[in-house]
């Protein structure tokens, strides 16, 4: 079938990703948003809508896991380089409870969130990276699409069980740099490419090592080849995808759609508009 010979290319034709997912909504977010919005990163911000801090809060010193209140919490995370994600409301370990508080944990922080945020919120990161079967189903019985894990695979492949995501690596993983090196180094010439970086910001701070995610940040942007994406606009992205529909000799694909997909072919980058059936010959 000619299908086979087409694979996916990013928006663009970018055969590279970059995304990041970062947790439990702290003060620590602002340093790390401005350094994202300053070198072109996007990424995703899993908050627990029951544990935003009371207004006024002073914290003791040498507090390090600082939650934002909600009134600046609801500024910061509307950055166009920021997507707002489920993290439970209010961050327990989902696999120890009942199927219905499981539910109520989901449904409320989706609820809080989209009341605060708008649009409609279908990400999630798991609290302690813990879940088991009942929680992936209930999850996707509450209209969550995807849900990251605290695994890392140290491989830039897409994922194919969205709902027990993985990351690439966590930002303090001793091979951070040399990922990063591999990864701007590979030669794409089938399935295209995702480095998923996640963590908490608190930990930055905790560990004096914000030079980690400056780094990272300064040999990866402006890449021409890269995608910088949240995770659900890579989600969609994929999902627009897996929908085209071929013909069945090959020759003729069908955009169903509402999102232009890239494809790379035998005869170079072939765009598929919203909507459209594109001739392979």
């Amino acid at each position: 079938m000619g299908e086979k010979y087409y694979y996916l290319r990013y928006p663009g034709g970018k055969s590279k990703a970059v995304t990041l997912s970062y947790d439990d909504g702290v003060e620590q977010d602002e340093k790390l948003i401005a350094l994202m919005e300053r070198d072109g990163f996007k990424g995703t911000f899993n908050l627990n809508g029951g544990l935003f801090a009371p207004e006024g809060t002073v914290y003791e010193p040498g507090r390090i896991h600082r939650r934002l209140p909600l009134s600046r919490a609801a500024e910061l995370y509307a950055s166009p380089n920021v997507e707002v994600a489920v993290h439970s409301y209010t961050h327990p370990h989902l696999e120890l409870l009942s199927a219905t508080r499981v539910m109520e944990e989901i449904v409320q922080d989706r609820k809080k969130l989209e009341e605060v945020y708008g649009g409609v919120v279908r990400g999630m990161a798991y609290p302690y990276g813990t879940y088991n079967d009942q929680v992936v189903e209930i999850l996707r019985m509450a209209g969550i699409c995807y849900s990251r894990t605290v695994a890392s695979t140290r491989s830039f492949e897409l994922p194919t069980d969205w709902l027990r995501l993985p990351a690439t690596c966590h930002h303090n993983d001793f091979r951070l740099m040399e990922l990063a090196e591999t990864f701007l180094k590979l030669e794409v010439t089938q399935s295209p490419k995702l480095f998923y970086l996640w963590g908490h910001a608190y930990e930055f701070e905790d560990r004096q090592n914000w030079d980690v995610v400056e780094g990272f940040f300064r040999v990866m942007k402006e890449n021409p080849e890269i995608w910088y994406a949240t995770n659900m606009e890579i989600y969609d992205y994929v999902q627009a995808y897996e929908r085209l529909a071929f013909s069945s000799a090959g020759d003729r694909v069908y955009n169903p759609s509402a999102s232009e997909v890239w494809l790379s072919g035998k005869n170079g980058l072939l765009r598929i508009p919203a909507g459209a059936t594109v001739d392979l010959a």
